[in-house]
């Protein structure tokens, strides 16, 4: 996935910490230097905010939790800072109807012997009883995640903590579970999964094979980046068994990292990294007892190297596996069930497409929503599973009969079900978050779960925006997230289905108040019409003492793929630096072309398939030009664009095949070819580049580097594991070849994001906007 820093909401792909961009001399440079009253100087202003919000983190919102609900719902936890010990955090419990508070687990429990500091909580898990917990702490990343660390159990009735993992190395355990009977915890180690027995404190190994290549428990690179794959293994319910997925990645290619900052020499990080049409790792999912021994292997059919598992997952008797098997190009998920004592499976249902299929929950597991790729309804699951599917033209829920594997339609509207929340099979409802009318905004609905009727709106229709919610078991409460684009979330506790505000548990009134200096500049959504009667969101961004008998300059902010969208009726800090932007003298717009998962129906998703990128950059520029036409205040002769990632790919695009439209780009993290992204992400949108030569060629910014015009600065960081700076050096010595001019950056050793090491995302972000106003002169003029 062509996306930066943070996992939740997927708006991580561009937003606060996108584009470095050094004022550059012609062709290459390694340094910028900051001139007093050249053209592109920034108010001081302006610069204290981009100090305060890129590297004082002055504007970061408090966030609520981690939050877990108990005996469901009647009562929560949470963590809070504790009073007691101004360094530690402390597990507090409340009643859900009467906020009564009470310490479950204090700072000073938290204390391991001989420590001085009580344990960070990066999260917490419960055992099955409630009477143990889980502590994940000292955590380090592993590519996007900290899902490495130390796991320690505490023991509530006696109070006391221990650290698990036997004599393991630090911060080298990933995905401890508790078994379900709660005896017993597995964990995986450098590729191996092994279970503690909690009585013993014996580590036994299960798996003893795993090395760099050959992976048990957790997941290769593009399974994780592209499927969410991570905590790769699952408890059997009656606890005597494990299944878990096998990476071999043995014949894949090999991508290095060149690191020449961090020692004398420089040094090296390789990892399996599959372009398009070259050799996946191959997938396998064995089951192996709790006790040690053997590993069953599941027979999955056909070839394992052309084929993904995109979630595993056992049934309610231990008696069987429930695997979803995708095809290589992604258009068919295949619903096996596998009997784990023999291996056989057969097919329960089948999911198709045309073009792609969406992977079940694969966005709610990459927000860390939980590892269960299908929910069940009815007693001992025997009514049948849930399902999200496109079949009949948008993307809706389905009730898949456990005995006969046919769909039964739920949400009958038209409208997507952008995320299925919860059920509560008491009362015989789906929540599921949804915008039928506005794909900027998401709100709460629900349907019946036998399908009769149409699907209610849950949301009170005077709170506009966005809201995401965290539903209790029971269905009966709700942790309430709230923002709009001017205004930072709220969290609250809201009562179901009246949708009734019980309290509010986190306002951010500090930084509601302190950032509404900030937002001067005038914000509305826009709809804008383009060719084949298609009518693009957008939104604009004008400077605080706009006039409209002047002529502005405009900033384009584009992403424009499958991965993501920009504009959302939803708070984030890209709001405040298009602000800081846009009180320079500038308009700053964005626009979701065709292809980006807005909610608006297949076709609307879909219509980029085989060709990425073209249409894309074709929409963007028809709206701007629109927007141009039905303004006079838009000077069509001071526009610029940027983007990262994907957004960065459109720049180019943009900046090559738009006839000089465009005076400036920046493009940032771009992939310039699409033959060299990941398999899994170009070619589910793509298909095969074997199959799809004339596809990739057009789609490919580097193939239409000739018709640049106006300037462009190029920028990327030469340790990103994502989009490669292999693909950007490809684009510089085409623009070399071609005789262009152009602009680059590089940021030593820094990945996707940007953003590491101290002054990285303010140097970034200022070098950025002082090239904008170099080369696009900023403020109003007469008309």
């Amino acid at each position: 996935m062509r996306s930066s820093a943070s996992p939740r909401l997927l708006v991580h792909f561009c937003s606060i910490a996108i584009v470095a961009l050094a004022v550059a001399s012609r062709a290459t440079v390694a340094s910028a230097q900051y001139v007093a009253n050249d053209p592109g100087q920034i108010s001081p202003q302006t610069v204290a905010v981009l100090s305060d919000l890129f590297e004082k983190s002055a504007y970061r919102l408090k966030s609520f939790g981690p939050a877990r609900w108990i005996d469901g719902g009647a009562r929560y936890t949470t963590v809070e800072p504790s009073k007691d010990l101004p360094s530690g955090r402390e597990i507090i419990e409340y009643d859900t109807a009467t906020a009564a508070r009470k310490v479950l687990v204090s700072a000073a429990t938290l204390l391991p012997a001989g420590a001085k500091t009580p344990l960070s909580i990066d999260d917490y898990v419960w055992s099955p009883d409630n009477k143990q917990m889980l502590i994940f702490t000292n955590t380090k990343k592993v590519w996007r995640l900290n899902t490495r660390g130390d796991y320690w159990l505490l023991d509530l009735p006696t109070g006391k903590l221990k650290k698990l993992g036997g004599d393991g190395p630090e911060s080298s355990m990933l995905f401890a579970k508790f078994s379900p009977d709660g005896r017993s915890i597995g964990f995986v180690r450098a590729s191996n999964i092994y279970v503690q027995n909690l009585a013993t404190d014996q580590v036994q190994p299960l798996t003893t094979d795993g090395t760099a290549s050959l992976i048990n428990g957790t997941s290769d690179w593009v399974n994780e980046e592209e499927l969410a794959i991570r905590d790769a293994w699952r408890w059997s319910p009656d606890s005597k068994s494990i299944a878990y997925w096998q990476f071999d990645t043995t014949g894949v290619g090999q991508f290095t990292l060149i690191n020449d900052t961090a020692q004398e020499y420089p040094t090296t990080t390789i990892y399996t990294y599959p372009q398009p049409g070259t050799t996946n790792s191959a997938v396998h999912v064995g089951i192996v007892s709790a006790q040690g021994g053997a590993t069953k292997w599941v027979n999955l059919p056909g070839d394992p190297r052309q084929h993904y598992v995109a979630g595993v997952e056992w049934l309610e008797d231990s008696g069987a596996l429930l695997l979803q098997y995708l095809n290589r190009l992604q258009n068919t998920n295949q619903v096996l069930r596998a009997d784990p004592r023999t291996g056989e499976v057969q097919t329960f249902f089948e999911d198709k497409d045309k073009r792609w299929v969406d992977v079940r929950d694969r966005f709610a597991q990459s927000r860390g929503a939980g590892n269960t790729s299908v929910r069940w309804i009815g007693k001992d699951r025997s009514q049948g599973m849930l399902w999200l599917s496109e079949r009949d033209g948008w993307r809706h829920a389905y009730l898949v009969s456990r005995t006969t594997g046919e769909p039964q339609l739920i949400t009958h509207f038209d409208g997507d079900v952008m995320e299925e929340i919860a059920v509560d099979e008491e009362r015989g409802w789906l929540y599921f978050t949804a915008s039928p009318e506005n794909a900027t905004q998401r709100y709460l609905y629900r349907a019946k779960l036998d399908g009769s009727g149409r699907p209610e709106r849950v949301t009170p229709s005077d709170q506009p925006g966005s809201h995401d919610y965290n539903i209790s078991p029971n269905g009966e409460w709700a942790f309430h997230y709230h923002s709009t684009f001017n205004q930072p979330t709220v969290t609250d506790l809201i009562h179901l289905p009246d949708h009734k505000q019980v309290r509010v548990l986190e306002a951010n009134t500090e930084i509601t108040a302190k950032v509404q200096p900030l937002l001067t500049a005038a914000a509305e959504f826009v709809r804008v019409p383009v060719s084949n009667h298609v009518t693009l969101d957008g939104y604009m961004i004008k400077p605080a003492n706009f006039n409209p008998q002047k002529k502005y300059p405009v900033l384009v902010f584009v992403y424009g793929e499958p991965a993501s969208t920009t504009v959302n009726d939803r708070w984030s800090n890209q709001r405040l630096f298009h602000a800081a932007i846009a009180n320079e003298g500038y308009i700053v717009v964005s626009f979701d072309n065709q292809g980006t998962p807005a909610p608006k129906g297949s076709e609307w998703r879909k219509a980029v398939y085989g060709s990425v990128g073209v249409l894309s950059a074709a929409q963007q520029a028809d709206a701007i030009r629109e927007l141009g036409r039905q303004h006079s205040y838009i000077d069509m002769s001071r526009l610029a664009v940027y983007g990262h990632s994907g957004g960065g790919s459109n720049t180019l695009n943009l900046m090559f095949r738009s006839n000089g439209l465009f005076k400036a780009g920046i493009a940032s993290s771009p992939v310039a070819d699409e033959s060299h992204y990941d398999t899994i992400y170009q070619e589910r949108y793509m298909g095969l580049p074997q199959e799809n030569v004339q596809g990739y060629h057009d789609g490919s910014p580097i193939n239409f580097a000739a018709g640049l015009q106006g300037h462009l600065l190029i920028i990327h960081g030469s340790g990103d594991d994502n989009v490669h700076y292999q693909g950007t050096e490809l684009l510089i010595n085409k623009l070399i070849e071609l005789g262009k001019q152009f602009d680059f950056v590089e940021y030593p050793n820094r990945t996707h994001s940007l953003s590491e090491g101290k002054g990285t995302s303010l140097h970034v972000n200022t070098t950025m906007l002082r090239y904008l106003k170099e080369h696009v002169p900023a403020g109003g003029v007469p008309q």
